[in-house]
C-alpha cells in the first residue's frame, strides 16, 4: 500500500488543525473537522469535498458559515489524512455508492444529522447518491436533509472522446502501483501543480497552492484520487437524477474549467426541485478564491435557521 500523508508531519500546519478529530467508522480511520453549534438548535451543515481535494478546501468558507451553522467536514477515503478506501476491513469502496455508504456510516458514528449538505464537484455527486439511497431505504435513519447545495457539481460523464477515454485510462492507471509514486514525484515540481490549478479556471493564493502541492506530492493521496475516478459511474447517477426529491441548489462558477458550466443547466432540467445561481468570473475552486461571495450566495440559498 502506498504511503499517505502523516498527521504529525504534514498535518502540523493544516488549516484549522484545532478543529480536527480522528474517528473510526466503516473499517476506516477518518479525519474530520468540526465547528460546534454557535447556539442551541443551530442546524448542522455537512461539507463534502471533491476528487483530489481534502478538508483544506473549506479553510476560507467555513469560518464565514460557522456563526450560523454547526459544521462537519471530512477527508474522503484515500484523501488527505483519512485511510484508504481499500484498507483491510473497510466496509465500503471507492465507487460512488461506496463513498456514499462510507460517509453515511461516518455520520452514524459521529451521531450527526445534517440539516443541509454542501458538496463540491464530486462531493455533490456523493451527496445526491446518499439522498437517493435514503429514498430507496438504504441509508442510516436520520439522514434526511432539507436540501443539497451543489457547487460546480460533477454529475455527468465528460463529453466526447475525453469521456470515452478518461475513465478506462484511470482504471488502468489505478491498477499500476508505480503510477501514484511517479505522479507524486513529478508534482513536486512547482509547474505541475500550477498548471493543474490553472486548468480549473480559479486563481488561488500561494498558501492554497502550497496545500495542493502537499496533497498531490503524496502517493497515497494520488492513489486515492485515481481509485475514486476509476470506479466512478456518472452515467448511472445522471439516469437517476429525475428521481431526486430533496431540494437541490446548484451554484456554478461561470469560468469553471473542470466541469462544464452547461452541465448545471442539464441537471436543472432533470431535477424537479432544482434551482440555479451563477458566480461570474469564478472557476471550479470558487469557494477558495472568493469565499465571501460564495458564502453570501450560499446563505441566500439556505432556509433561515
Amino acid at each position: 500500500m502506498v504511503q499517505g500523508l502523516n498527521w504529525d508531519r504534514e498535518g502540523r500546519r493544516w488549516p484549522h488543525r484545532e478543529r480536527s478529530h480522528f474517528i473510526e467508522a466503516a473499517g476506516l480511520r477518518w479525519h474530520v473537522q468540526h465547528w460546534p453549534a454557535p447556539r442551541p438548535g443551530a442546524p448542522l451543515l455537512l461539507l463534502i469535498h471533491g476528487t483530489g481535494s481534502a478538508t483544506h478546501t473549506w479553510r476560507h468558507l467555513a469560518p464565514l458559515l460557522a456563526p450560523r451553522f454547526e459544521l462537519l467536514a471530512m477527508d474522503l477515503p484515500g484523501h488527505g489524512f483519512s485511510g484508504p478506501a481499500d484498507a483491510a476491513g473497510a466496509a465500503h469502496g471507492a465507487s460512488m455508492a461506496g463513498m456514499a455508504g462510507g460517509v453515511t456510516a461516518l455520520l452514524a458514528a459521529w451521531g450527526a444529522h445534517p440539516r443541509w449538505v454542501l458538496g463540491h464537484s464530486a462531493g455533490a455527486a456523493i451527496a445526491i447518491r446518499m439522498a437517493l439511497q435514503t429514498a430507496a431505504g438504504g441509508a442510516t435513519p436520520g439522514w434526511a436533509p432539507a436540501g443539497l447545495i451543489a457547487l460546480n457539481a460533477a454529475l455527468f460523464p465528460l463529453p466526447g472522446v475525453a469521456g470515452a477515454i478518461f475513465s478506462p485510462a484511470a482504471k488502468l492507471l489505478s491498477l499500476n502501483p508505480l503510477v501514484p509514486p511517479l505522479f507524486a514525484w513529478r508534482a513536486r515540481q512547482p509547474s505541475v501543480v500550477d498548471k493543474l490549478l490553472a486548468s480549473t479556471g480559479s486563481t488561488l493564493d500561494e498558501a492554497g497552492t502550497t496545500l495542493y502541492r502537499q496533497l498531490v506530492s503524496s502517493p497515497g493521496h494520488v492513489a486515492g484520487a485515481l481509485a475514486m475516478v476509476a470506479r466512478w459511474d456518472l452515467r448511472a447517477l445522471a439516469a437517476d437524477l429525475p428521481a431526486l426529491r430533496t431540494p437541490l441548489h446548484l451554484l456554478v462558477g461561470e469560468q469553471d474549467g473542470t466541469v462544464p458550466p452547461a452541465d448545471a443547466r442539464r441537471a436543472l432540467a432533470l431535477v424537479p426541485s432544482a434551482t440555479l445561481a451563477t458566480l461570474p468570473g469564478l472557476g471550479h475552486l470558487a469557494h477558495e478564491e472568493a469565499a465571501p461571495r460564495v458564502a453570501e450566495l450560499l446563505l441566500s440559498s439556505l432556509q433561515p435557521p
